[in-house]
């Protein structure tokens, strides 16, 4: 069975009982902890209200990390729910939540970085960020807002430079850790060539459909941690898959252990080592994804489950272009298809 100690996750429990895990992201050593399994807020098609009903319940059940971006319109409510939560008193200050933001691809110039973070905070309503990521490994021309994705405005990242301003964010204090997404090992290797503040965290799709075994060793040997999105597949939006929660040895796995299968799946994203993020609205898939930490999975499972077929669900043509930095699939994920 996998180690879950792979990134030193640590067994102590907050308040909320939910486990964390070391991020070190400083020259000095600095380190901050972040909840093991957070509340994502991306969506197809996205309902505001319906996200900030739903984070003061996730935070009465027992969430205290939840992910968010500027490029998913969900910045303004989970700011607002956030509030809500602390004049509830379900929370008694700030710092008893962890928010994740990200740099959006049209920020992601040496010069846009710091007032791109500053712009999410007041969108926020925060003071600081707990992580910032850089959300992709590609630029769109300066100015680009809107968030859609055209051929002509895909250019290369400066990363040298934007991950300058990515540690500058990290030293104002305006966020604690800073990491990436959808990174492959060749991308993660330049980026530690140079970065005086090595990544904390590599946010990327990963479930047992795509299990992302050699991105998860490097990682592991470089102390960069892994965040599993789409753990379920993201199974009815645009860019999510049925494969996981359609799949028979899951099924099975799940009338065995009298789990459903997308308490096997977390469950097995957890037995990796790796922190994760699930998305729920619904109060009783919002328990039902927290049941994963009391229960594990036998060696039998684990074997079952190593023979799923493996397909990316996330793979980003809309990235691709003959004239911009990435001409083929192959070149955007270096191989790890």
């Amino acid at each position: 069975m996998a180690n879950a100690a792979i990134v030193n996750m640590n067994m102590n429990m907050m308040s909320t009982t939910m486990p964390t895990v070391s991020l070190k992201s400083s020259a000095s050593g600095h380190s901050v902890r972040m909840p093991i399994l957070g509340m994502g807020t991306a969506a197809d098609p996205f309902d505001a209200s319906a996200l900030k009903a739903a984070v003061p319940e996730a935070i009465r059940l027992g969430y205290r990390h939840f992910d968010t971006a500027a490029s998913y319109g969900s910045e303004q409510p989970l700011g607002e729910a956030i509030a809500e939560a602390l004049e509830l008193g379900l929370l008694s200050s700030r710092e008893e939540v962890f928010v994740t933001s990200k740099l959006w691809c049209g920020d992601a110039h040496p010069n846009t970085v710091l007032p791109a973070l500053r712009n999410s905070l007041r969108t926020l309503k925060l003071e600081y960020l707990d992580l910032y990521l850089v959300h992709w490994p590609i630029s769109l021309k300066p100015g680009k807002d809107d968030f859609s994705i055209h051929s002509s405005d895909l250019v290369p990242m400066d990363l040298e430079s934007v991950w300058g301003g990515m540690e500058e964010c990290q030293r104002l204090g305006l966020a604690r850790a800073i990491g990436v997404c959808n990174f492959s090992c060749k991308k993660l290797q330049n980026l530690l060539s140079f970065s005086k503040i090595p990544p904390a965290v590599n946010q990327v799709e990963m479930s047992p459909v795509w299990q992302q075994r050699k991105l998860r060793e490097f990682c592991n040997s470089n102390g960069i941690v892994v965040t599993a999105y789409s753990p379920l597949g993201a199974k009815g939006a645009s860019w999510g898959t049925s494969q996981v929660m359609d799949c028979e040895i899951l099924k099975d796995i799940a009338e065995a252990t009298h789990r459903t299968v997308a308490q096997v799946s977390l469950r097995w994203v957890y037995e990796q080592g790796v922190t994760l993020l699930v998305k729920s609205t619904n109060k009783r898939r919002m328990e039902e994804n927290l049941s994963i930490f009391d229960w594990a999975l036998t060696e039998e499972h684990h074997r079952s489950i190593n023979q799923i077929k493996q397909q990316r669900g996330l793979s980003r043509h809309d990235f691709i272009s003959a004239h911009g930095p990435y001409k083929s699939i192959q070149q955007l994920w270096d191989g790890e298809l």
